[in-house]
């Protein structure tokens, strides 16, 4: 494809996604959805904020380092220290970006910066100087762009491309576009900026009226070529533009738009599952592309139609995003290589033997429960054998629950802490409530429950249950996962997990904080 046809995907999972309230990832998880990113062809990878926190910093130097065929990108406030951060978590990448950006919209300049029109101009132009000193590829965002005035846009980007930012970004941060607004200025950009032929043109989309993926596309007709988006539509409040839609948009409709992209659309679907898995934050069934429901079809009509042709209610196929390589046939008969095997083409790989023995154990207890096992099972056992690996302060050694109809549950729990076996017993108002307060007896955290998400993991009574549990602590908030065949366990798993989150001060600063 030539350069004029070809959308460029740029993925800001691991920035903007991990912006949602509790999704927050640690440096190995961030690492492992960066190869399945890279896996999938991505152009761009955004890694994260490398001033924000000593961990942001750490993952986006591991990823820049490991992540070969991907330009991996940091983004940095239009500050010398943000610059100079990024340039130096980025240093080992084969292809890097740094991403900076100033607010241009006069309710953003007026109240958030408190700066005057030229002075943004100044500060943004010595941002891309500086950047580009450390690296050649700079992209530039004018944050808060939809609501910024076309002149003072016109006159700021022309500066910052002389400056020599490679890429423009027009983000629509709040997610207030419609999209044949959007198009016309970004056609009238295009058209009136003398050097706008010298950079690329980019969107991001946020999707508050729920118009990011709308939006995105009518800016690329309308001559972007680059989108900003996230898997599953990750992202702070109402999310991004989601990269499965944007890409499959493309293709489907290559006749309208007549664009490409470089994506391996094979491997959305498995990105999908282990950005849900790390975040904690489920699929909605009806989903475009990734939801569970996505290729069924309930109604006699249809399933008549597909069966007779399927082009007559499906336009894509479930094969074109992954589903055909999503079911497991290895059995309770299977070794531990072809266990490794299939992890690893899964996009996880295992840190030590420990880790691969212990989540093998697991595999073969799971297959003597369930009579079929799924990729999703798989990738479900992961986070329980790495915890028991790594030797982790809070461990789940038994559970026994008594409920019945008109008594009062009971949970005895035994947990080992450092090493050492604890005993509660508690009541509560129902299994998983007196499970926790009896976890909370012992261990006295202090944190409180935000969320508690119990989701099937595939269909059937045998299903495991992955359970998401969100505790907050100082400002903090942490994920714990578990996944198991019984809820009461997998839900003591996932406050566990959470708990040695806390412990291992497992954070994540807002990067605009």
């Amino acid at each position: 494809m030539s350069d004029n046809n070809r959308v460029i995907i740029f993925d800001t999972t691991l920035r903007d996604g991990e912006q949602s309230p509790g999704a927050s990832m640690t440096r190995d998880e961030k690492l492992r959805i960066a190869r399945q990113l890279e896996k999938m062809r991505v152009d761009v990878i955004e890694a994260g904020f490398a001033i924000a926190s000593p961990g942001d910093f750490e993952a986006v130097k591991a990823i820049a380092d490991t992540v070969k065929d991907s330009t991996i990108c940091s983004l940095s406030r239009a500050l010398d220290t943000d610059i100079d951060r990024a340039g130096e978590a980025l240093r080992g990448a084969n292809s890097g970006r740094i991403h900076t950006f100033i607010a241009t919209s006069p309710i953003h300049m007026k109240y958030k910066l408190q700066m005057e029109p030229d002075r943004v101009v100044e500060q943004a132009v010595r941002a891309v100087t500086r950047a580009r000193g450390l690296i050649d590829d700079v992209e530039f965002s004018l944050e808060d762009a939809s609501r910024s005035e076309f002149d003072f846009m016109c006159r700021i980007i022309e500066r910052v491309i002389d400056a020599g930012a490679r890429t423009i970004n027009i983000p629509d941060t709040v997610g207030y576009a419609v999209p044949e607004e959007f198009a016309t200025t970004m056609r009238r950009l295009l058209e009136t900026i003398p050097n706008a032929d010298k950079a690329v043109f980019s969107v991001h989309c946020h999707n508050d009226l729920g118009l990011a993926v709308a939006n995105s596309l009518a800016a690329v007709s309308a001559g972007a070529r680059q989108v900003e988006c996230t898997v599953n539509g990750l992202g702070e409040r109402a999310g991004n533009a989601s990269l499965e839609e944007i890409v499959m948009a493309l293709r489907t409709r290559r006749d309208c738009l007549g664009l490409e992209t470089n994506i391996d659309t094979t491997q959305i679907v498995p990105a999908s599952k282990l950005v849900s898995s790390v975040t904690g934050f489920p699929v909605q069934p009806n989903k475009a592309i990734v939801g569970a429901n996505a290729f069924a079809h309930e109604s006699g009509i249809h399933q008549d139609g597909v069966l007779k042709h399927r082009e007559t209610y499906e336009i894509m196929t479930a094969e074109d995003v992954g589903w055909n390589t999503n079911r497991m046939v290895l059995g309770k008969h299977s070794g531990r290589n072809a266990f490794r095997t299939r992890l690893e083409e899964l996009g996880t790989s295992f840190a030590s033997d420990a880790e691969l023995n212990t989540a093998f154990a697991r595999f073969k207890e799971l297959a003597d429960k369930k009579h079929e096992i799924f990729d999703e099972d798989l990738m479900a056992l992961v986070s329980d054998a790495r915890a028991i690996a790594n030797n982790e302060k809070y461990q789940l050694s038994s559970l026994r629950v008594t409920s019945q109809t008109g008594e009062v549950p009971e949970a005895l729990v035994t947990l080992s802490i450092g090493g050492v076996e604890n005993t509660s017993v508690s009541e509560g108002s129902g299994p998983v409530d007196a499970t926790f307060k009896a976890i909370e007896a012992m261990v006295h955290s202090g944190a409180s429950l935000e969320l508690y998400s119990v989701n099937a993991i595939t269909s059937g009574t045998d299903s495991q249950g992955e359970v998401t549990v969100r505790l907050e602590l100082g400002g903090r908030i942490v994920n714990g996962l578990g996944a198991d065949t019984d809820i009461i366990i997998a839900s003591a798993k996932a406050y566990v997990h959470a708990l040695n989150m806390l412990d291992a001060n497992v954070q994540k600063a807002h990067p605009q904080v």
